[in-house]
C-alpha cells in the first residue's frame, strides 16, 4: 500500500506528535508498505529518506502552547504536488483542525483519507468560530483515529463526529535497555549494590520535556526540587528537552543549583540513556495532555513514574498501578511522594515492573496493525488513489 502521512509542526522541533508519525512510518515501512512523510521544516533540515519538507515552519500560538506550523501558498503548493505526484492509496492526516498542512492537505486531496486526532481542549472559542471553515476539510476524511479518551471527547464536542480509539504507539524495545549518561550511576547499579537499602539522603529526579512551556509543569517540579534538596544533601535532578538552560538555573537557588543538570536538547540514545539514569522519572504536567508518550517511553525503560492526576496520565499509569500520582501542580505534595518512592525501593520496582506489563499495550507492532485496519476500512470502499482536487 502506498501511504502518505501529513505531519503539521516541524521536523526540525521534536514533540510527540512528530515522535508518533516517524515511529508509525517505520513500522509501516517495517510491514513493507510504501511510506512518504510530509512535514513543515527546514530546506536544509537532515531528514529521514521518507520525509519530504514542505518549507519553513512559523510559531503560533495553539492550544496552550506554541506551535511551528505551516500554512500559506508555498506550503499549499507543495502540498498539492507531492499528493498529485505520489499516487497514494490512502492519505493519512494528523491534527486535522490544526491551521497547517493536515488542513491543506484535507482541502487539496479527493480519496481515502484517515484523520488522527491527538489534541485535548478545554472549551474553545478559536474551535467554536472556525467550525464552519474546517468542516469543508474536515468533512473529507472518511476514517477518524482519536489517540486517547480524551482527544476523542474533544472531536466530539467541538467539531462533530466521532472516532476510533487507537491510543499512541511506543517502541518499546528502543527503550528497554540502556547505559546511565556518565556521571549517573542508574537504578541497575543502586541495585546491585544493595535492592533493599533506601535512597535516603540521595537518589535522583528525572524530568523530560519543553523547559519553556509552563504546561508541561517544570516549575511545578522545581519548586518541589527547592522543599526535597534541602532535606536530602546528595538529591540531584536531572532535565532534559528543548528551552534555555539558563532560564532553569535562574530560578533555583544558588545553594541547590549544582545538583540541577540541565542537559537541553538531547539525542534519541541520550534521551533513553537518562529515563535509565534516574531513580524517579517525574511528569508533572498542567494538563492539555491527550496521551503522554513521555510516560510510555519512561514505562519502556523500566522508569518508576511520578505523575499529576490529569486524565490522561491516569489512564496510562492504570489509575495509580503503573506509576505513582499526585495532585497536578501540587508541588509540596509532589515533593512528599517524591520522597516517599526513594525510601520505599520495593514500591518503586514494584511501579517499574507494572509499568513495563502495562506499556505492552502501546507497542507499535499492536498499534501500527490497528491502524492499517483502518487504512483498510476507508479503502475497500474502491475510492481508488488519492488526487489532489484542486489542480496544480
Amino acid at each position: 500500500m502506498k501511504i502518505g502521512i501529513v505531519c503539521p509542526y516541524t521536523w526540525n522541533v521534536p514533540g510527540g506528535v512528530q515522535q508518533h508519525i516517524g515511529d508509525l512510518a517505520e513500522a509501516l515501512i517495517a510491514h513493507g508498505h510504501d511510506v512518504s512523510v510530509m512535514t513543515p521544516a527546514d530546506d536544509d533540515a537532515r531528514l529521514p529518506p521518507y520525509v519530504v519538507s514542505a518549507g519553513r515552519a512559523v510559531p503560533v500560538p495553539y492550544n496552550g502552547s506554541v506551535a511551528r506550523l505551516a500554512f500559506g501558498f508555498r506550503s499549499a503548493g507543495r502540498v498539492r504536488r507531492w499528493i498529485r505526484e505520489g499516487g497514494f492509496d490512502v492519505l493519512h492526516v494528523h491534527e486535522p483542525a490544526a491551521p497547517s498542512l493536515g488542513l491543506l492537505a484535507c482541502w487539496a486531496a479527493d480519496g481515502p483519507i484517515v484523520g488522527t486526532f491527538h489534541a485535548s481542549y478545554v472549551r474553545s472559542r478559536a474551535l467554536s468560530v472556525m467550525s464552519p471553515v474546517l468542516s469543508s476539510a474536515l468533512e473529507k476524511i472518511t476514517g477518524r483515529i482519536a489517540v486517547s479518551e480524551a482527544a476523542r471527547t474533544s472531536l466530539v464536542e467541538h467539531l462533530g463526529g466521532d472516532a476510533v480509539l487507537i491510543p499512541n504507539g511506543v517502541a518499546t524495545e528502543r527503550y528497554a535497555m540502556a547505559e546511565p549518561l556518565p556521571g549517573w550511576p542508574g537504578r541497575a547499579a543502586s541495585a546491585e549494590a544493595d535492592p533493599s537499602v533506601p535512597r535516603g539522603d540521595g537518589g535522583a529526579l528525572g524530568f523530560l520535556g519543553r523547559m519553556d512551556e509552563p504546561r508541561k509543569g517544570l516549575d511545578v517540579l522545581l519548586r518541589a526540587f527547592e522543599i526535597l534538596g534541602r532535606r536530602r544533601p546528595g538529591l540531584r535532578l536531572l532535565i532534559a528537552g528543548p528551552g534555555d538552560a539558563d532560564d532553569v538555573t535562574a530560578r533555583v537557588s544558588p545553594e541547590l543549583r549544582d545538583r540541577v543538570v540541565v542537559l537541553g536538547l538531547v539525542s534519541e540514545e541520550d534521551k533513553v540513556r537518562a529515563y535509565h539514569s534516574v531513580d524517579v522519572f517525574v511528569a508533572p504536567n498542567l494538563g492539555g495532555e491527550s496521551f503522554g508518550i513521555v510516560l510510555a517511553e519512561a514505562m519502556s525503560a523500566g522508569a518508576p513514574i511520578l505523575a499529576s492526576d490529569i486524565e490522561a496520565f491516569e489512564r496510562v499509569l492504570r489509575g495509580g498501578r503503573a506509576g505513582a500520582l499526585f495532585p497536578a501542580g501540587d508541588h509540596e505534595a509532589l515533593a512528599a511522594a517524591a520522597g516517599e518512592l526513594l525510601d520505599d525501593p520495593a514500591r518503586r520496582k514494584q511501579l517499574s515492573a507494572e509499568a513495563r506489563a502495562a506499556v505492552r499495550a502501546y507497542d507499535w507492532s499492536a498499534v501500527a496493525r490497528d491502524v492499517l485496519r483502518v487504512y483498510e476500512t476507508v479503502t475497500l470502499g474502491g475510492a481508488g488513489v488519492v488526487e489532489s482536487g484542486l489542480g496544480a
